[in-house]
């Protein structure tokens, strides 16, 4: 069987579990010791009764400790061809009831956990046998069986013993297939659970970007056009524009996120919608808005068109975003930023540089705002297989820089 094929189902009764699987077991050794205890009424000695009495009542134990039933319906074998005496015997040997040493030999094959075990068991049967046809004189044995006869048993032995091996094969069988379905559902829940927590990464870093630059720009454009007002209507209407302008943006968006959300993935992240989506073009965009906002911008792009994949611009994309937005956050207007986007060996190199408005470095970082920017664009350079650095500059202003490695469109 190759290891694509799907395994041949178990038998129904191998299915049987709980209350079903323990009753039809009861049934079953009940069936067996009655088994015994019939055969042993139709001798009229003594001692045969009570021996396959006793055989029988071991049977009932059978599942729980088989190599120990083993033994004592062996042992009970042993007593009764010891009182087994030609002149007046007090039992008979061999007897049909001796059947239960078979059914002993069978239950160790098929329920014992020792590998060992159903070897064991069937040598032990065919030695006590075959200790028959020369019998053992110092223990009160005489020979009860010719070689015959003892081929019989042997052949009778050997055709017990190999059923009840097949049916521990095909057992622990079932048992393997009921072992890896178990491990295969435990991983393809891990799975799901680390693919929901990738999604609901994705869908946090895409609202943050989405939410935070829009808030920046369009909080300090509010703040502008309040200052101006009065002075200077037509930079204030300016900046109205903007405002309306980033909120259309934010709500296209949002729109965008919250419509994949609704039908499902489809095969599909919002990631990947957003990738086709968004280009390096739309950084030119953003710093517009980010220079009506007051920052001074310079952006220089050395990326041939069509060189990078779609995700690889949105990637780049995102992460200019964060770095506008968080200049203007905590250095505000009047900061000079620096943006260079090239392409170098496959790898697209991304700098982000700004003078913190003559602010020292850390000084305009809020400690509380919790770092969601840096850590965002962390997790998605590290998901692009890319490396990224950030931290302050010696004096003042702030520094970013990824290293994003490039499928080259050809």
């Amino acid at each position: 069987m190759s290891e694509e094929g799907t395994p041949p189902a178990p038998s129904a009764w191998i299915h049987l579990t709980g209350r079903h699987r323990q009753v039809l077991g009861r049934v079953c050794d009940v069936g067996l010791a009655l088994v015994v205890l019939l055969a042993a009424k139709q001798y009229d000695v003594e001692s045969d009764l009570p021996l396959g009495l006793l055989m029988g009542l071991c049977l009932f134990a059978r599942r729980q400790y088989p190599v120990t039933v083993l033994g004592a319906v062996l042992a009970l074998a042993v007593v009764q061809f010891a009182l087994h005496d030609p002149s007046g015997p007090s039992a008979s040997a061999p007897a049909a009831y001796d059947v239960a040493v078979l059914f002993a030999m069978m239950s160790v094959v098929h329920h014992s956990r020792d590998p060992r075990m159903p070897y064991a068991a069937g040598a032990a049967v065919l030695l006590a046998t075959g200790a028959g046809t020369v019998g053992i004189p110092a223990a009160g044995l005489e020979r009860f069986a010719d070689p015959e006869t003892l081929l019989y048993f042997w052949g009778l032995t050997l055709t017990v013993w190999l059923t009840a091996f097949s049916l521990r094969t095909r057992r622990l069988y079932a048992e393997s297939q009921a072992a890896r379905a178990w491990h295969a559902e435990r991983e393809q829940e891990h799975r799901m659970r680390l693919a929901a927590a990738e999604e609901r990464a994705g869908i946090a870093r895409e609202l943050h970007d989405v939410v935070a630059h829009s808030l920046a720009v369009m909080i300090l454009q509010a703040d502008g056009a309040g200052a101006v007002l009065r002075k200077s209507p037509d930079m204030a209407e300016t900046a109205l524009k903007t405002i309306a302008a980033t909120g259309r943006d934010a709500i296209d968006d949002m729109h965008r996120i919250v419509r994949v959300l609704r039908e499902g993935d489809q095969g599909q992240a919002v990631d990947e919608v957003e990738r086709r989506l968004v280009t390096l073009d739309e950084i030119g965009t953003v710093a517009e808005r980010a220079r009506v906002a007051g920052l001074t911008v310079d952006v220089s792009v050395e990326v041939g068109e069509g060189r990078l994949a779609p995700a690889e611009e949105m990637t780049a994309f995102r992460i200019v975003q964060e770095c506008l937005t968080n200049v203007l956050r905590h250095a505000g207007a009047g900061a000079k930023v620096g943006i260079e986007l090239r392409e170098e060996q496959g790898t697209l190199l991304i700098d982000v540089v700004d003078d913190g408005a003559g602010t020292l470095a850390g000084g305009g970082v809020d400690p509380h705002s919790g770092g969601n920017g840096l850590v965002g664009m962390r997790e998605r350079v590290e998901l692009a297989g890319g490396t990224f650095e950030a931290g302050p500059r010696l004096g003042s202003g702030w520094h970013v820089r990824a290293r994003i490695p490039t499928r080259t469109k050809r």
